[in-house]
């Protein structure tokens, strides 16, 4: 197990994997979720204060999914099953030791720089990695 969980955890780890990453499909949805379980586990600022999912997703400015339709309502089973593939083991990269996912528009470049070193991408997201921040 990553982290501990509650219900609540895995059903609000489903909803904002699906409102961040629907259209990257399931590799993209778990590349997501690989990002927030990994802001829980790692204890660095600004995540030090950081301690469950549901802390992790509502964190203020964090997350532009919170603010759409897909995350409302519950998270549906599979949904649910992907979250805790996240939260039990599911690690891959470019997502593996990513804090921060950006997406910058469809066929536009990633930055080079953003809040870390940018260490890969999938379909449209941007991952970054703030190694000498963070130590991981």
């Amino acid at each position: 197990m990553r982290v501990r969980y509650r219900t609540a955890d895995v059903n609000i780890l489903g909803k904002i994997m699906r409102a961040e990453a629907l259209g990257e499909g399931v590799f993209g949805m778990k590349l997501v979720g690989n990002v927030i379980v990994n802001r829980v586990v790692y204890n660095c600022s600004p995540f030090k204060r950081i301690t469950t999912i549901t802390q992790a997703v509502t964190q203020k400015g964090q997350f532009e999914g919170t603010q759409i339709g897909l995350f409302v309502g519950n998270a549906t089973a599979q949904e649910k099953k992907l979250a805790m593939e996240c939260i039990k083991f599911w690690r891959a990269d470019p997502a593996n030791r990513a804090l921060y996912f950006q997406n910058p528009g469809k066929e536009k470049s990633c930055k080079k720089d953003w809040y870390g070193v940018l260490v890969g991408r999938y379909k449209n997201h941007c991952f970054y990695n703030p190694e000498k921040l963070c130590n991981l």
